[in-house]
């Protein structure tokens, strides 16, 4: 596994992946076609949203009890069948013989066998009506479906714990509302600010507003209430949210902790914002919880100069700073400087 990965461990070194804990795992069809589901979306309304299982689905779904079967030291919290990819929240409740990665790698291989048994049965020259005994040999030759190994992620923290549950159950939610309204999901090319030009998500009308403040904390402010005095970052913090009140676009990647107070805020208030992303925006691009909804009501505009980095986890000191800097650019300027 990764850095990405590793940087979820809890376990003392030598019990990683072994010890009692909880585990988020995903399993995607890389190819990305519906083989599992179709996506139902009664009346047009996102929250009623569900998913209608393939035969396949229903497969890959018993063979999550089955996995749990074999492993009473399991217990499976949560899944969220969607039509190309699978989660799943398992409890390891006393340290095990064998790692997660271990049993994960067996559910796994059951999943391949079914998607080998799926591809079987779907071929033209075994499908003609006959019965035909199917052998070991024809179903490992079969085209594969589940190729790529599924992602194992330990969480280590309550709150980690509640915001994965709420994420795996919002997914078919989620999926409605980008199927409704794919002019706010879609990524838009060539957006172009003071000779600069990003890729955006969300409202692109929000580049058509007359006010425009950024929201970057100060050090100093930091500083100074880290001493006793927190008047100066108390009084700009509520100036920002004030500002928002009074119909100004908020602009800000939002890094520290304190402008993430205000994006909060900001967010549950419903005021406009357009956020600054560290990084571009991959093919299956989702905004996050909070700021997923806000897209759907058209508060945010996510923007970004940089194409997408799959590799990137962090965020450098020099790319705050740019992006900081450029909030104050787009913050200086009128919808006339902008163009789409």
């Amino acid at each position: 596994m990764n850095s990405a990965h590793e940087q979820w461990h809890w376990q003392e070194p030598g019990e990683a992946w072994k010890g009692a804990g909880i585990y988020h795992v995903t399993l995607t069809i890389p190819s990305r076609e519906p083989l599992l589901g179709t996506l139902v979306i009664p009346d047009n309304d996102p929250k009623q949203a569900y998913i209608q299982r393939t035969e396949l689905g229903e497969s890959l779904v018993n063979e999550i009890f089955h996995m749990g079967s074999i492993h009473p030291q399991i217990r499976i919290l949560q899944f969220c069948l969607m039509p190309d990819h699978l989660h799943m929240m398992l409890h390891v409740r006393k340290e095990t013989s064998v790692s997660i990665r271990s049993i994960v790698r067996g559910f796994w291989q059951g999943a391949k066998r079914l998607g080998r048994e799926y591809t079987f049965s779907i071929d033209p020259e075994f499908n003609s009506g006959t019965t035909k005994k199917v052998s070991e040999d024809s179903l490992h030759h079969a085209f594969p479906i589940f190729t790529e190994q599924p992602y194992i992620r330990p969480l280590s923290r309550y709150v980690q714990l509640q915001t994965m549950f709420d994420y795996i159950r919002m997914n078919p939610q989620r999926l409605a509302t980008k199927r409704l309204m794919p002019e706010l999901y879609r990524v838009q090319d060539g957006i172009e600010i003071a000779g600069r030009i990003y890729k955006g998500v969300g409202n692109a009308e929000l580049l058509l507003r007359a006010r425009y403040m950024p929201v970057h904390v100060r050090h100093t402010m930091i500083d100074e209430a880290m001493h006793g005095d927190d008047k100066r970052l108390r009084d700009y913090m509520n100036s920002c949210v004030l500002a928002a009140r009074q119909g100004a676009v908020m602009v800000s990647p939002f890094i520290s902790d304190k402008e993430k107070e205000v994006l909060i805020v900001l967010l549950a208030e419903g005021h406009n914002i357009i956020l600054l992303a560290d990084n571009g925006f991959g093919e299956y691009y989702k905004p996050s919880d909070g700021i997923f909804d806000a897209v759907a009501n058209k508060q945010v505009l996510i923007l970004s100069p940089w194409p997408y980095d799959p590799k990137k986890h962090a965020i450098s000191r020099a790319e705050c700073v740019a992006l900081n800097n450029m909030a104050e650019e787009i913050s200086s300027l009128t919808s006339n400087n902008i163009r789409e």
